[in-house]
């Protein structure tokens, strides 16, 4: 995915995780923290499903615990894909709520430095 795109997450399972506005991840941290593919299991099995609910939940927390600013830091523990871990690792993600393109509130989930 080329940089600046965003992966919408389902209405459902944001609503699901707690979320009462959209959400949605950037390329990057969609690519380095949800994204899993068959190939990947060869390392360790998970799938983007159970990845994808890691970040929500985890993304939930942290702005349950914020101080009800624009954004707050997301602590999380992912297994890298590099084809070889098998254990997590902590990553930190950036959680900000803004204007959608019709301006209504949305969460953009990122990596922490992207634009």
């Amino acid at each position: 995915m080329p940089t600046g795109v965003l992966v919408a997450v389902g209405d459902d399972i944001a609503r699901e995780a707690g979320f009462g506005v959209p959400v949605a991840l950037t390329a990057a941290a969609w690519a380095d923290c949800v994204a899993w593919t068959e190939e990947d299991n060869r390392q360790t099995y998970q799938d983007e499903s159970g990845r994808l609910w890691d970040v929500l939940w985890m993304t939930h927390y942290a702005i349950r615990r914020s101080d009800g600013g624009r954004s707050c830091t997301v602590e999380l523990y992912r297994v890298p894909r590099d084809g070889e871990s098998h254990e997590s690792e902590q990553t930190w993600l950036l959680a900000t709520c803004g204007p959608d393109d019709e301006g209504g509130p949305v969460i953009t989930i990122s990596l922490p430095g992207e634009d």
